[in-house]
């Protein structure tokens, strides 16, 4: 286990291009933005709300465009590696591992 999941359980782990990060997607949201980090199952997940439904992939790229802003990274960094058609996913973030994972914890503890 990685040290950046050492500290933030299995849903965030750093790689040798950034980080890769469990995510659980709230489509239809009122008010969009990260919740925090719940666990399901054993497995800890990043709970992010958007107000995109969840058809024709509209969700999935408001999950991507919020992350980015919280990572301070272009939508271009992430990327979808599994979960496309589902609520739970896995996504990578290219860039700084330290740096990311500060503003994935930040956003995460964030009310």
């Amino acid at each position: 286990m990685s040290a950046v999941a050492a500290q933030d359980g299995d849903w965030l782990t750093s790689r040798q291009d950034g980080v890769r990060l469990s995510v659980r997607v709230r489509p239809r949201a009122a008010k969009p933005g990260v919740q925090g980090v719940e666990v399901d199952g054993g497995r800890a997940y990043l709970v992010v709300k958007v107000a995109a439904p969840p058809e024709g992939g509209k969700a999935n790229e408001a999950t991507i465009k919020l992350l980015a802003k919280c990572c301070g990274v272009p939508a271009g960094a992430l990327s979808l590696v599994s979960g496309a058609a589902g609520r739970r996913k896995v996504l990578d973030v290219r860039g700084e591992a330290g740096i990311l994972a500060q503003r994935l914890r930040a956003a995460a503890a964030a009310p």
